[in-house]
């Protein structure tokens, strides 16, 4: 049993032995030992070598009138001698707060609406950016929405978001997360998304996503502004956070739910949707390197694709390609799960 007294951090011995617990903490014996010296009014020394800590936080003084007995402070007088110096800091810590908002109040006024109220904020470092998501993560009540392009998922960020959002769920939170058809591929993602599969938890995917996103109750947002991910942006604004929702919603009603059958079947014209949207980048003017880093996959398995697709077309070089794309018209067809900014 341990009773709060108040301080820091004490380690006695007495004997040879290591009586450790923090001052501000009382050992089941010191208490006994502290209410049997206020019952009786004092205490032999040898009785008290327990529990050194009575003597290190001075609740027991010698008595004056024989060096073998000790008097115990009263309560009241020992717990003045503990608040005060708290009180102290309190009274000190209040005085500096104001002293702070007086060093700033002439300014609160000027250029309030127009800097937005601290509505955009931009977040230097991975630790201040989980920071910031782990606030908003803890301050969601109705649902949150992802945005998580197709990258290989280490097991630290797995599990991070798994700590992340399982408080979410249990607390009632819906989650809609949205990956590229590659998530499908994943072991990673799928492991993930098999771990949190919940009536209020949905997955689905989309042949191309342009960047992370995280929208909380729709109040607060969250996009990265580097491709290191070590700086993003906390939008608070209202009119940017319901812009972001209405692009969640626009990729999300395109997109197909993660535990639909592999979007990558071949069509009836022998292209795969995969290789629908390789054809429709393509025909845009876009390199290998770029059309696998828009549609979330390594360069040589997007090389693979237009390697079938110029089989499929009959191409017999990579300007013939483009040339019959075009005159082939599979690009006039609706592809599924096309979506994405445009």
């Amino acid at each position: 049993m341990f009773r709060t007294l108040g301080g820091g951090v004490l380690v006695t011995s007495h004997s040879n032995a290591t009586h450790p617990h923090a001052s501000n903490q009382l050992c089941e014996e010191g208490s006994r030992l502290y209410a049997a010296a206020l019952r009786s009014g004092r205490i032999a020394r040898t009785d008290v070598e327990p529990a050194p800590c009575l003597m290190d936080s001075a609740l027991l003084h010698p008595d004056p009138d024989d060096p073998n007995w000790l008097r115990p402070v009263p309560p009241a007088i020992a717990l003045a001698q503990r608040l005060n110096p708290i009180e102290r800091e309190i009274t000190e810590r209040r005085q500096l707060a104001t002293d702070i908002a007086g060093v700033f109040e002439p300014f609160m006024s000027i250029g309030g609406q127009e800097s937005g109220g601290g509505s955009i904020t931009v977040l230097e470092g991975g630790e201040r950016i989980n920071n910031a998501l782990n606030l908003a993560t803890a301050q969601c009540h109705t649902e949150m929405l992802t945005v998580q392009p197709s990258d290989r998922m280490p097991e630290r960020s797995a599990l991070r978001g798994l700590e992340r959002d399982k408080p979410l769920i249990e607390r009632g939170v819906r989650i809609r997360t949205l990956y590229q058809h590659t998530a499908r591929y994943s072991q990673e993602k799928l492991a993930y998304a098999a771990h949190l599969a919940d009536g209020k938890v949905e997955y689905r995917s989309i042949d191309e996503l342009v960047e992370r996103l995280i929208i909380c109750d729709e109040t607060v947002a969250f996009i990265p502004i580097r491709d290191d991910q070590q700086v993003a942006l906390e939008l608070r604004h209202p009119g940017l956070v319901r812009y972001l929702v209405k692009v969640f919603e626009f990729m999300w009603n395109r997109a197909v739910p993660l535990s639909a059958g592999a979007p990558y079947e071949t069509a009836p014209d022998g292209i795969t949707d995969i290789q629908h949207s390789i054809a429709k980048l393509l025909v845009e003017g876009h390199v290998d390197e770029a059309i696998a880093r828009r549609l979330g996959m390594n360069v040589r398995t997007c090389r693979a694709h237009i390697a079938k697709l110029a089989q499929a077309l009959g191409s017999g070089s990579r300007a013939q390609l483009g040339y019959l794309i075009a005159q082939s018209g599979i690009l006039d067809q609706k592809i599924p799960g096309e979506g994405g900014f445009r």
